[in-house]
Formats: structure tokens, C-alpha cells, sequence
């Protein structure tokens, strides 16, 4: 079992910059692939990022040259670094793992509005 916690979420002025983290726990051993997707209002769930245990990344083309995936893995947390915010990213920000299964977090708001 792998618990997700988010943080950082919030609201921000377009243009802006948030941080957000995910902090993994529990059967942290066996964790492979960490990322984030999100979902906004009367939208299905999107891919946003994703980091392997190699440090490899990929992006959605929407998010690309603007966020990005980090990963301490002392800490076991990846961050999603958000800047040149849009009011398009306004969405709940869902962190996810790959620990022999998928795992996901709670969510955490992202407001982008002036």
C-alpha cells in the first residue's frame, strides 16, 4: 500500500507560478513512475506529467516549456513546478503512482484567475 498526500495548491494570477508536492508513504520501496494529472469542471481526468525512477519525464503538450516534474527521492516527494499559469489550468491536481498498482492521491485546487 502507497499513501499520496498533495500540497501547494491554490490561487494564483494568470501568469503566475505555484508549486506543488506529493509525498509518498508506506510501501515507498516498490514505487516505480510518480506524476500528476488533473481535472477540471465537467471534464474528464487529463495527464499532466509523469517521472520514472530512471529521472525520465514526459509531459503533456499543453503543460510543455511551462511545468515541470522533479523528484527527491530522500524525501520521497516529486514537485510540479507550474509557471506562465492560464486560466485553462484551473483544474484539481491529482497525484499518481506506480507501486505494482496505481495509486492515487486526494487532489489538491489550482485556481488561475485574475
Amino acid at each position: 500500500q502507497v499513501q499520496l498526500v498533495e500540497s501547494g495548491g491554490g490561487l494564483v494570477q494568470p501568469g503566475g507560478s505555484l508549486r506543488l508536492s506529493c509525498a509518498a508513504s508506506g510501501s515507498i520501496f516498490s514505487i516505480d513512475a510518480m506524476g500528476w494529472y488533473r481535472q477540471a469542471p465537467g471534464k474528464e481526468r487529463e495527464f499532466v506529467a509523469i517521472i520514472r525512477s530512471s529521472g525520465s519525464t514526459h509531459y503533456a503538450d499543453s503543460v510543455k516549456g511551462r511545468f515541470t516534474l522533479s523528484r527527491d527521492n530522500a524525501k520521497n516527494t516529486v514537485y510540479l513546478q507550474m509557471n506562465s499559469l492560464k486560466p485553462e489550468d484551473t483544474a484539481v491536481y491529482i497525484c499518481n503512482c506506480n507501486a505494482s498498482m496505481w495509486y492515487w492521491g486526494q487532489g489538491t485546487q489550482v485556481t488561475v484567475s485574475s
